[in-house]
């Protein structure tokens, strides 16, 4: 595996991983903590951006 392929795969699980934590937020709490789900899952998709942008230039 070379950089460009950890850097995808690095990408492919954050962007899983940030719907997950968005879909927590909405569908199980209702409450504050909802909000605070929500905002580390939009935080793993900017973090996942940032990767894929990395692709080729690292």
């Amino acid at each position: 595996m070379n950089k460009n392929t950890v850097l995808a795969w690095a990408t492919l699980i954050m962007v899983v991983m940030g719907l997950i934590l968005i879909g927590l937020g909405i569908f199980k709490y209702d409450d504050v903590a909802g909000w605070g789900f929500g905002a580390v899952g939009i935080g793993f998709l900017a973090n996942a951006w940032v990767f894929n942008a990395l692709k080729g230039r690292v």
